[in-house]
C-alpha cells in the first residue's frame, strides 16, 4: 500500500494484537550508524506490576545488524546503499529465526518531527458519555491537525475534562454538560516518510506501521514508574539524538536534534587528521565526557590519514582527545535542556531523564548530563525483551526493541482515517466495548 494513495492519506496503521494468539513481528531500525532487523514471537501474557501495560512477552527470535550506509542524520540520502544494506539486515535475521517476513514496522527520526497538542471540546447538555461524544471529540481534536505536507505519525488522547475539570482518564457514562479532550498528535513530512517507504518497498517489503524513534527508544527503556510520574527518555544515535517526554503512562512529547555520536567522530577526524574509523576506535577507546587530571600526562597515538608507509602516526595528550568529545557532547546536551525547557514539560520530566542509544555508551556522559541538564540520569536498557544476545542488550538496541514493544500499545491511537473522522473506534466489533479499557490502560 502506497503511503499517499488516494483512498487515504494516512500511514499504514497496524492492526491490533489478539489477546488470544501468538504473533510475529518484525521491525526495522534505519539509523545513521547502523540499520537493525528483529523478529520477535510475541506471546500473550498475564497482567505484571513492573510493565503492566504490556499484554504480550517478546521474545526475539531473529536478529540482523548491518553497518548503515546511505542514512545522514537519520535522512535517508542515498535510496541504494540504504536498500541493500536493509537486504543485508533482514537476511540475516531471516536466517536466524528459519522464516521469511514480508512486512515490517519502521522507526523514523527525521523529517522534522513536530509534537503539537490540540484541544477539542463538545455540548453534552446535561448527558452521559457515550462513545460517539468520545468520537466526535476526538475527531474534532483530529480535525485541527490534518495537514497536506505532514502525515500523522502518532495521536494519542492525553486527557480528557469534563465541564473544565480536567484529569479525567475515562469520562464514558459520566454526566456533563461539555466534553473535552487533548490531543498529543506527533507529525513528520511526508517526504521523509515516503523516501523511507520506498527504501524498504524496494528490497521487496511493505512497512507495516511507522514509529516515532524517541517513541519506540521510550517504550524500551523507561519503568512504569517513570511513565507514570513524568520522565524524558533521551535517544543519542550516531545522526540525531531524539527526546521523549512521558506522563501518565502516555507519550506526551517529542522531538528531535540532527546532533549525535558521529559528529564527535568526526569532529575528532577533523581535529587530528585521522580517518573516520581511526578517529571512531579513539572516541571509543580514550575520549570522555568528563576532565581527567591523568589525561594531560596520557599520550594517545593517532594514526596518519595518507596511504604512505613512511607516515608515522602522531602522538597527542588524551586530554585533547577528552576536549574534542566534550565541546561536542556539551553542546548536544545543551540543546536538548533548551529543547526540553522551550517545550514547556520541564515541569512534567521533573528530575527524571534516562539517556539510552549507542551513543549514551560514552565514557562520562551520565555525569556530563547531570550537570549541564541538573537533573537526575541514569543509562536505560532494553527491558522485559528475552532471547536478545549479549551484544544486542545494550542501549544501542533500545530503538528496536521500542519497535518490538509498540505494537502492544498501538490501539491506544487515534487515526483519521479517509472521511478524516477518526475509525479506531468506530466499526462496533468489540471495539466500543474494549474502549473504557482502552482509555484506562491509556499506553
Amino acid at each position: 500500500m502506497s503511503l499517499f494513495g488516494s483512498s487515504s492519506f494516512g500511514l499504514p496503521r497496524l492492526k491490533p494484537l489478539s489477546s488470544k494468539r501468538s504473533h510475529v513481528v518484525s521491525v526495522l531500525d534505519i539509523g545513521s550508524t547502523k540499520v537493525v532487523c528483529m523478529i520477535g514471537r510475541l506471546t500473550p501474557r498475564a497482567e505484571s506490576q513492573i510493565l503492566p501495560n504490556r499484554t504480550h512477552s517478546v521474545e526475539i527470535i531473529g536478529i540482523g545488524h548491518q553497518k548503515s550506509r546511505g542514512v545522514k542524520n537519520g535522512v535517508v540520502a542515498d535510496l541504494d546503499a540504504v536498500e541493500s544494506v536493509v537486504r543485508l539486515a533482514v537476511d540475516a535475521a531471516e536466517r536466524m529465526a528459519g522464516l521469511t517476513i514480508d512486512s515490517l514496522i519502521v522507526n523514523v527520526s527525521a523529517g522534522r518531527l513536530q509534537s503539537d497538542v490540540y484541544t477539542a471540546t463538545i455540548d453534552l447538555g446535561g448527558q452521559e458519555v457515550d462513545a460517539n461524544d468520545l468520537r466526535k471529540v476526538l475527531a474534532a481534536a483530529g480535525q485541527q491537525s490534518l495537514r497536506s505536507d505532514r502525515a500523522i505519525l502518532h495521536s494519542l488522547p492525553t486527557g480528557f475534562s469534563l465541564d473544565g475539570e480536567r484529569g479525567i482518564r475515562d469520562p464514558l457514562a459520566m454526566y456533563g454538560d461539555v466534553l473535552g479532550v487533548d490531543m498529543h498528535v506527533l507529525t513528520a513530512e511526508r517526504a521523509a516518510l515516503k523516501n523511507l517507504e520506498l527504501c524498504v518497498n524496494r528490497a521487496h517489503l511493505s512497512v507495516e506501521g511507522m514509529v516515532a524513534t524517541p517513541y519506540a527508544s521510550g517504550l524500551a527503556a523507561l519503568v512504569d514508574d517513570e511513565v507514570e510520574l513524568g520522565c524524558a527518555a533521551i535517544d543519542m544515535g550516531g545522526g540525531t539524538t531524539t527526546i521523549s517526554v512521558f506522563a501518565e503512562g502516555k507519550l506526551v512529547h517529542a522531538d528531535a536534534v540532527s546532533l549525535g555520536g558521529h559528529h564527535v567522530t568526526t569532529d575528532l577526524a577533523r581535529g587530528l587528521s585521522t580517518r573516520i574509523e581511526d578517529a571512531e576506535r579513539l572516541k571509543v577507546v580514550h575520549g570522555s565526557a568528563l576532565p581527567n587530571s591523568a589525561d594531560e600526562r596520557d599520550i594517545v597515538s593517532v594514526p596518519p590519514i595518507g596511504e604512505d608507509d613512511r607516515d608515522q602516526p602522531t602522538h597527542v595528550p588524551r586530554a585533547l582527545v577528552s576536549r574534542i568529545v566534550r565541546a561536542r557532547i556539551e553542546e548536544t546536551l545543551e540543546l536538548i535542556r533548551d529543547r526540553i525547557q522551550r517545550s514547556g514539560f520541564s515541569p512534567i520530566v521533573g528530575k527524571r531523564i534516562v539517556l539510552t542509544g549507542g551513543a549514551s555508551q560514552l565514557t562520562g556522559l551520565p555525569e556530563a548530563a547531570r550537570r549541564i541538564l541538573a537533573r537526575n540520569v541514569r543509562i536505560g536498557r532494553p527491558l522485559g525483551v528475552s532471547g536478545l544476545p549479549a551484544a544486542a542488550k545494550g542501549p544501542a538496541f533500545s530503538t528496536a526493541v521500542g519497535l518490538m514493544i509498540y505494537p502492544q500499545v498501538a490501539d491506544l491511537e487515534t487515526h483519521a482515517s479517509h472521511g478524516g473522522m477518526f475509525s479506531a473506534l468506530g466499526a462496533g466489533n468489540g471495539r466500543i466495548a474494549r474502549m473504557g479499557q482502552w482509555l484506562k490502560e491509556s499506553f
